[in-house]
């Protein structure tokens, strides 16, 4: 006779084969809905990934795959070379364009995101400074092209009005670069003011109600309460800021078409789409967006290092 032992033993693994291939049936399934995503990444994110990595290392003109040519580092030996553009004024463009444009946005924008949640009809003003984000920046870059225009454009007609001299902004290397960081700066205030808006919205009243029953001043309630509680969305509104600066071109193709004067408003960007597009060499193209990535990816490991040591964890 089976004691209760004895049939435990018989029917127990049954049982967990049964889960497995429960599990396994669900993992399946899973896979199967993951499936259409999974192939659209690896047909449009890692094949094109994989096939730059490898042209980064080649020389080749476009189109006929079988002129391809494998030169190893030598595209990256050119363009970080000392005879090379790349490095200056390129690469230096490209970083005083992303954190230029950044730094001004994002003051700019604490400040009105700050400003619209105290006044009425908050919904108005965010509308009103999210209206550039809307905008094509064909648009936007031919509309302040023409405000910069010494003959006849607003900005030097108001500077004629006061007595001051027509400055050629987009003319003049020493002003055409800081020109159309002024513009991209603008055209970026509103999606940071949405963010920041929300952001600010999340600090609980009853802090600064507090704060005011101890005496605390509009502005020690400002740095004391909004600022930090405030890392978090200023975390996120950096990163993607500095990672759109670092990748912008448009704008500077619309304003100045090749990144002139000279190389005065060249940025990496634009270096690339020159490289490929004009001159066909794909592969220093390749290797200046790998390169262009690495630095995209270092700047964001420092600003997230930067505000763990302040206290935001994670975005």
């Amino acid at each position: 006779m089976k004691t209760a032992e004895d049939i435990k033993e018989i029917t127990l693994p049954p049982r967990q084969t049964g889960r497995w291939d429960s599990r396994r049936s669900q993992t399946v399934v899973g896979y199967l809905f993951l499936a259409p995503t999974l192939l659209f990444f690896a047909v449009f994110l890692v094949v094109p990934l994989g096939f730059s990595l490898f042209i980064s290392f080649s020389s080749w003109s476009g189109f006929d795959l079988t002129s391809i040519e494998w030169v190893g580092l030598q595209n990256y030996k050119d363009i970080l070379s000392k005879d090379s553009a790349f490095l200056t004024p390129i690469l230096t463009n490209t970083l005083y364009f992303a954190f230029g444009t950044v730094l001004l946005s994002f003051v700019a924008a604490v400040i009105v995101a700050y400003m619209i949640t105290r006044l009425k009809f908050e919904g108005f003003w965010r509308t009103l400074y999210f209206l550039p984000m809307v905008t094509t920046v064909v648009a936007v870059g031919n509309v302040w092209k023409f405000m910069y225009d010494p003959n006849g454009g607003l900005i030097n007609a108001v500077l004629n009005r006061l007595g001051m001299p027509t400055v050629a902004f987009l003319d003049n290397p020493d002003t055409a670069l800081t020109s159309i960081v002024v513009v991209s700066a603008w055209a970026a205030i509103g999606s940071a003011v949405l963010i920041l808006t929300a952001g600010l919205k999340g600090i609980p009243e009853s802090y600064y109600e507090a704060a005011e029953l101890e005496g605390a001043s509009v502005s020690k309630m400002f740095w004391h309460i909004t600022l930090p509680l405030l890392r978090p969305s200023m975390l996120f509104v950096l990163i993607t800021g500095l990672i759109s600066g670092l990748q912008s071109f448009t704008l500077t193709m619309v304003m100045t078409g090749d990144g002139g004067p000279g190389n005065a408003t060249n940025v990496g960007g634009l270096e690339m789409y020159n490289q490929a597009f004009q001159y066909s060499a794909w592969g220093i193209a390749c290797a200046m967006a790998f390169i262009l990535f690495i630095i995209v990816f270092v700047v964001t490991a420092i600003q997230l290092m930067i505000f763990r040591r302040g206290g935001v964890e994670s975005y």
